[in-house]
């Protein structure tokens, strides 16, 4: 499709996964068990001002997982022992973002990409309501923030459709602040790259709808799914790091999650009996 009605730096196509490739992510989704984070841990504790608490959204990561508590990959300073190695991508999902990258050089100048830039990383957000002292409250947004990883980002989106906005500073000041906005709608793909997107604008997920009325995913207590986010970055490998080769202090602050994983995951409960 034609992307002349956006500005440099953003491709958005919809749809891009088609109904059989929905079909088999979003039954593979129902294998996984996403995680609850802490924001921070015993070795990161809480800035002064601020608390400790977990996430807006259950979480899964592959390719490296970013935990929460290790504070997440931030060049040039935050690079060291925030990424630790985790699972790879099943080849369905492989296959869609090379694709990805495939668009991603074809629209964008060279300019935008590091050297060795390949979609490496992998966040999967599940937005939805949370059971919170007996009612369920909607939890389905994310506040202005910057992916730090290197070179452009793709998006894949299930599920309800969002209202995704780029703006500029973190601020109160209404919509003034707001320099691109869109919505962001099942099956399709949104990449963003360039310093404007990456580095000199925030972006946030404002809402996400409730229309269909349709629960996706898997099964989450005290949690109702209604969109997923598949969101693909680029961490350089040798930033990237075993489980066993990050300090022991931060290793205790994981294992719990760790050992949670590894309920389910013979990838992660492998890294225990090392």
């Amino acid at each position: 499709m034609k992307n002349t009605h956006y500005p440099l730096g953003i491709h958005y196509q919809f749809p891009f996964v088609d109904r059989k490739e929905k079909f088999q992510i979003l039954q593979w989704l129902e294998s996984l068990h996403p995680l609850w984070e802490m924001r921070f841990s015993e070795h990161n504790p809480p800035p002064e001002g601020d608390q400790q608490r977990p996430l807006l959204r259950p979480v899964y990561w592959l390719g490296n997982w970013q935990f929460a508590c290790l504070d997440y990959y931030h060049p040039p300073k935050g690079i060291h022992h925030r990424c630790i190695k985790a699972e790879t991508y099943p080849d369905f999902l492989q296959k869609l973002v090379d694709r990805i990258q495939f668009i991603a050089k074809k629209r964008f100048p060279k300019s935008f990409f590091p050297e060795k830039w390949k979609l490496n990383t992998c966040l999967i957000n599940f937005y939805g309501n949370k059971l919170e002292e007996g009612k369920w409250v909607d939890r389905a947004r994310v506040g202005e923030h910057k992916d730090f990883e290197p070179g452009p980002v793709g998006s894949i989106s299930f599920g309800e459709r969002a209202f995704f906005q780029f703006v500029q500073g973190k601020s109160t000041l209404g919509e003034e602040n707001i320099i691109f906005s869109q919505w962001l709608e099942d099956s399709s793909l949104q990449i963003f790259g360039g310093d404007k997107w990456k580095s000199k604008t925030f972006h946030r997920v404002q809402r996400v709808e409730d229309k269909k009325k349709e629960l996706i995913g898997p099964q989450i207590t005290g949690f109702q799914t209604r969109r997923i986010n598949f969101t693909f970055r680029y961490v350089p490998e040798e930033h990237v790091y075993p489980f066993s080769a990050i300090p022991q202090d931060l290793q205790n602050d994981i294992r719990p999650y760790i050992m949670e994983l590894g309920k389910n995951s013979s990838y992660f409960k492998a890294l225990l009996s090392h």
